[in-house]
């Protein structure tokens, strides 16, 4: 495409990038190093050639709290398996660099502003400390110590922010799991990292229900034999339950009142444990595709560093912004969100549905957010792809509301993932939302708790394409064989060809099981030099844009959760293994015309059943109540239908990825490895069929 033609796509330009601090930076390399780095790009290929030198000037710049100086940036700038270090010699802890930034404001201005549907609480720099300073007390004296586990089984408020901040000050590591997640979801997750301590909520608020969590607690702690103690928060003041009825024998459950109330040395000071950059702070979990969800450790110095990194030069952000970002606890931008707070920044937490309340004239809950923009005077303003379309369908234009519209004037940019952002939605945010804002579609992933491309204040915004490979991101595209195809602006898998500080220090258990799972999750497909991520992507060489295709493996993200079949078939295997002799479960999200991904699942009936395109009238409907209620709605598949055969391997692996490519609309060639290949044609008529 001409890029003049790509230009008429331009929806958004800064008026004043020299205000930005991406600019400021780089006027800061410029002088330092003698170059003349003149426009993003040019920045870019510096901090890929430079890795080194780039990560130094990314510490000083954003202003790393460190108790110990390190000695080296990295020790090795080639290969990605096994990880290198990272800012070798070095000491720091990561909950400090959160409630002592460098660009601290007043200790009385606003540090958290927590919502939910119907109640605000606003809490200053101070209050933060000093309640973090009480639950790390009440946590040692439970004989927490550096290394341990902490879970939180919690939705997004200040108590969650509060618990985490205080594990990360001793250096335990911290792990959370939303509360509307099913019982075994979360054993299968809490099992393998055997939590010492766990913080829960008594219930939750959505939707405007009251649901409580008794009945999953007294379920879940006795699958944890490791747990010593459950701190359970008074979240929703008007339920209550007994504790004594959830702790077993072994263990024992307190209110948050009383765990803090126990503590001898009341008035003990905040203190950091020293620690060494690559130190874990938090486990999450991958989706699960291939079996139990793995769990991947995340190290403080590159989780804090990359975070700031992108919160600074790729969203503007500053003291006296605010925040925001609809996410549970589970979901890898609740962490990303948190790390607000080592900017200086506001961070506005919200625990509820995102159309509560509704409009009382109109019946209809879409402006519900946009009024919490003005409200709170909210600047950044992070979301599902799946909910922006949603407003778009609704033809919602918040500033031309008939009932009480919004001004949005505190509004500067919007951020966008979990599943790639329609160009109709594009247009749709600078048509009815606002004309001057960042919209930053951005994709990365659990597996790095960050991102691999985003936003830029510095760049145009173009139609369908998020703006930028991210800094110190050596992002590229390989086609199958592993070759770079990148200027070709043809398809292929994200994959990136040098070290960053954001990679995982491990995966669970420490050790060689660990290290192999590590290793086949990232470094399988290319080699222990090239980290295949497992997004399909193109890379527009005219604007330097990435476009997203989808996932190029067996994840699901509908709705921009994040999950594995595995997960699926654990239910069914546990549930209907008398009725469904096998299945396969796939996402399905055509370009250009599916908003978000559909999940499809696909049901092969014992061989005493008729073969037919239609499934039981009763089995599709036990089937997503099951799953429902032992995932979570959001796992529950859109589409149950009958098969007559599922697409394997030679050694009796699905072959999920062909199917998917079939259901997409992708043209892509099926391997040799699928041993019964003539069965996806029956998945390519249905797929027609299905159009």
């Amino acid at each position: 495409m001409a890029i003049n033609e790509e230009r008429s796509r331009e929806l958004w330009r800064h008026s004043s990038p020299q205000t930005t601090q991406i600019y400021d930076f780089i006027t800061t390399l410029n002088k330092k190093h003698a170059l003349s780095l003149k426009s993003y790009n040019s920045l870019w290929e510096w901090s890929i050639a430079e890795p080194a030198k780039f990560w130094e000037e990314v510490w000083n710049y954003t202003a790393i709290v460190a108790h110990q100086p390190y000695k080296q940036a990295m020790s090795s700038e080639k290969l990605l398996f096994p990880r290198p270090n990272f800012f070798e010699g070095g000491k720091l802890n990561f909950a400090e660099n959160l409630l002592y930034p460098s660009t601290s404001p007043d200790e009385d201005a606003v540090a958290i502003i927590a919502a939910t549907e119907s109640d605000r609480e606003y809490v200053s720099w101070k209050e933060l400390r000093d309640r973090v300073r009480r639950c790390a007390s009440s946590l040692k004296e439970a004989g927490l110590q550096v290394g341990d586990r902490v879970a939180g089984f919690l939705g997004n408020h200040t108590n969650a922010v509060v618990a985490m901040l205080a594990a990360a000050s001793i250096g335990a590591f911290w792990t959370g799991v939303s509360p509307d997640t099913g019982v075994h979801a979360v054993l299968e997750r809490l099992k393998q990292i055997e939590p010492k301590i766990m913080f829960a909520d008594n219930a939750a608020l959505y939707n405007g229900k009251v649901h409580g969590a008794d009945a999953k607690l007294r379920q879940i702690v006795p699958g944890l034999p490791n747990l010593e103690l459950l701190v359970v928060f008074q979240t929703v003041t008007s339920y209550d339950f007994e504790l004594k009825e959830i702790a077993p024998l072994q263990g024992k459950a307190v209110s948050y009142s009383s765990f803090l109330a126990h503590a001898t040395n009341d008035t003990a000071p905040l203190e950091f444990a020293s620690l060494e950059p690559a130190h874990p702070v938090y486990i999450l979990y991958s989706s699960g595709t291939t079996g139990a969800p793995k769990p991947i450790v995340h190290g403080a110095l590159g989780t804090l560093l990359q975070h700031k990194k992108e919160h600074v030069f790729h969203c503007d952000l500053r003291p006296g912004d605010r925040l925001f970002y609809f996410t549970t606890t589970t979901w890898m931008m609740w962490h990303w969100l948190v790390s607000g707070l080592a900017s200086g920044a506001t961070i506005v937490l919200y625990d509820g549905s995102p159309f509560r309340p509704f409009d009382i004239e109109g019946g209809s809950g879409e402006m519900a957010m946009p009024r919490l923009i003005d409200e709170l005077q909210i600047t950044h303003f992070g979301t599902s792809a799946k909910y922006l379309s949603i407003l778009e369908q609704a033809s919602l234009n918040p500033t031309k509301h008939p009932h009480r519209p919004v001004s949005l004037k505190s509004l500067k940019a919007i951020y966008s993932t979990g599943s790639p952002l329609a160009p109709s939605t594009f247009e749709y945010v600078y048509s009815s939302i606002k004309a001057d804002i960042m919209l930053g579609s951005i994709t990365g992933g659990t597996d790095i708790l960050s991102l691999f491309c985003g936003s830029c204040p510095i760049l145009p915004v173009y139609k369908g394409e998020i703006q930028c490979r991210c800094l110190g991101m050596a992002v590229t595209v390989y086609d199958y064989a592993g070759h770079d195809i990148s200027a070709s602006g043809e398809p292929g898998d994200l994959v990136c060809t040098r070290p960053f500080p954001a990679q995982p220090v491990m995966f669970w258990p420490p050790g060689p099981v660990g290290a192999e799972k590590y290793r086949k999750s990232y470094f399988d497909m290319f080699g222990p030099s090239i980290w295949h991520h497992g997004d399909f992507v193109r890379l527009n060489p005219q604007t330097g844009g990435v476009v997203m295709l989808g996932r190029s493996d067996g994840v699901l993200k509908p709705a921009g959760v994040r999950f594995g079949s595995a997960e699926i078939y654990n239910i069914l295997l546990k549930h209907f293994a008398d009725e469904v002799e096998d299945s396969l479960c796939i996402g399905r999200r055509r370009a250009g015309i599916d908003p978000d991904e559909t999940v499809v699942l696909f049901v092969k009936l014992p061989p005493n059943e008729k073969a037919s395109e239609v499934i039981p009238s009763d089995l599709a409907a036990r089937i997503q109540a099951t799953i429902r209620k032992e995932l979570s709605p959001r796992h529950v598949p859109g589409i149950v239908a009958v098969c007559p055969e599922i697409p394997v391997t030679a050694n009796g692996k699905k072959v999920e990825n062909a199917v998917k490519q079939i259901l997409c609309g992708l043209n892509i060639k099926i391997g040799a490895s699928v041993a019964n290949a003539s069965c996806l044609e029956w998945y390519r008529n249905w797929a027609t069929a299905h159009s």
